[in-house]
């Protein structure tokens, strides 16, 4: 058996972990690229490996830095499936078609300027044609299911806890009467957090691919802290008539928002305040979180039976037309407005961010990791300039971060899951984490695990396990 890692080994974008037993090529997730726009040409372009060869791709979760380069594989040979849960399914399928929309707007956008300079135009990775392709390979599966994926191969999805439909996939490779395990544990969930279960327990694995997202780092306080921070928000923008602009993945962060927001509101901590959620997707996405009620936990599955509609309310408004996002950026505050993407590398939360940064009353607030190059990182590392649509730009507006609503899993959540496998795997990879953060978990796990083999893989490399 071997593993080669074309994406998200040592950085945190490009999810691509190629497993490779005799007669079938595997692929768990196949995700765009984010950062220096000359790097993510290079990446999203060129996969490191060819797709003709591959038998099949499974997918751990919906999330573009997971799931956002499968468009790409037709276009290069590939014909097998990709397997994935429903919920992942139904959310890949409106990503995706986003995805392709928001790369043909920022390419003429950019394009307009690139022309007057005389320089060579961008074109997008993929459009909507190759979406509607890959689509039709997708196959669902639920919670628990063995897949047969080839006559030696079975795989099997876990609740990660991350976003709807999440999974740690589970790859068991028989011959010779032997069997070996790989589990992929995806993006990891947290405990107590709203709308879904709890991570489940892993299952028993020769091999953990693990991620590394807050490797070095414990979370805040969930509940009471990040609800202090929050009003302290809503009240100086209610004061300074300002607005709050929250760049915020449409899938499981944006639902999230919501429901946070309506809870304080029903709590009487604060009144409400005018919410726009701009993003065509994240209206999407919020149907079919309405579809998959089996994803909830117990509290919102009772909410949700008792209530109705968990993400609606008079105060909360969806915006669907570019004609309306426009005009919220000539709109007054108090307002928040909550748009995509989170790491604010495309889509309409780059025009609202290029109309309010400048306003010393204004706040940007990030509520999730952003990784390095982009123009979220810039903005929560305290850039004074930043560039928008490559024009640099002065930034005068707050920026807030609130740790405590992240999806990921910390550095214990990471620990005590490696601990939780019975018997404990002989080898760990750990990925998806910059450099610095997958090297201290690595270090971690070795210190309490001195049998495990633990490496931290590059970019390309191969290693037979």
């Amino acid at each position: 058996m071997k593993l080669s890692f074309y994406g998200a080994a040592r950085s945190v974008t490009g999810s691509r972990h190629l497993l490779e037993v005799p007669g079938l090529r595997l692929l768990m997730d196949c995700g765009l690229f984010q950062g220096r726009r000359e790097e993510t040409v290079r990446q999203n372009r060129d996969l490191g490996f060819d797709p003709k060869s591959l038998g099949a791709v499974l997918l751990s979760h919906a999330h573009i830095d997971h799931s956002g380069a499968l468009p790409v594989l037709p276009q290069q040979g590939f014909s097998g499936k990709v397997y994935a849960t429903r919920a992942t399914g139904d959310l890949a399928g409106i990503m995706l078609e986003d995805s392709a929309r928001v790369q043909e707007s920022d390419c003429r956008f950019v394009n307009k300027r690139e022309q007057r300079g005389r320089r060579r135009c961008v074109r997008p990775f993929y459009d909507s044609s190759d979406v509607r392709k890959i689509l039709k390979q997708f196959e669902g599966t639920r919670y628990g299911d063995q897949v047969k994926i080839g006559s030696r191969v079975t795989a099997s999805f876990h609740d990660a806890g991350h976003i709807l439909g999440s999974a740690a996939i589970r790859v068991k490779y028989t011959a010779r009467g032997n069997t070996t395990t790989v589990l992929f544990s995806g993006d990891l969930g947290r405990s107590g957090m709203p709308i879904l279960r709890d991570p489940e327990p892993p299952p028993p694995c020769d091999v953990l691919i693990v991620e590394s997202t807050y490797g070095d780092r414990i979370h805040e306080d969930v509940a009471e802290e990040t609800k202090k921070k929050a009003i302290a928000l809503i009240t100086h923008a209610k004061q300074h008539k300002s607005k709050i602009i929250v760049p915020a993945f449409a899938v499981g962060r944006t639902q999230e928002l919501v429901m946070r927001i309506k809870e304080l509101v029903k709590e009487g901590r604060i009144d409400p305040l005018p919410i726009y959620i701009d993003s065509p997707l994240a209206g999407k996405a919020t149907d079919i979180f309405r579809r998959h009620p089996e994803c909830y936990d117990e509290e919102t599955l009772k909410t949700f039976s008792a209530e109705g509609d968990l993400f609606a309310s008079r105060y909360i408004h969806y915006v669907s037309s570019s004609e309306d996002s426009k005009r919220l950026n000539a709109a007054k505050g108090p307002c928040i407005i909550i748009s995509s993407s989170g790491m604010c590398e495309g889509g309409r939360v780059v025009h609202h961010l290029k109309h309010a940064i400048q306003e010393e009353a204004n706040v940007i607030v990030f509520v999730g990791f952003q990784a390095e190059h982009t123009l979220g990182r810039k903005l929560v590392e305290g850039w004074d300039v930043v560039p928008i649509f490559g024009v640099p730009t002065p930034r005068r507006a707050q920026v807030v971060k609130l740790n405590g609503l992240s999806a990921h899993a910390d550095r214990h959540d990471l620990l005590a899951y490696v601990r939780a496998i019975n018997p404990l795997p002989s080898m760990v990879f750990v990925v998806h984490g910059e450099e610095k953060q997958a090297l201290s978990l690595g270090a971690a796990i070795q210190n309490e695990h001195p049998n495990i083999e633990v490496r931290i893989p590059h970019r390309g490399s191969i290693h037979e396990v």
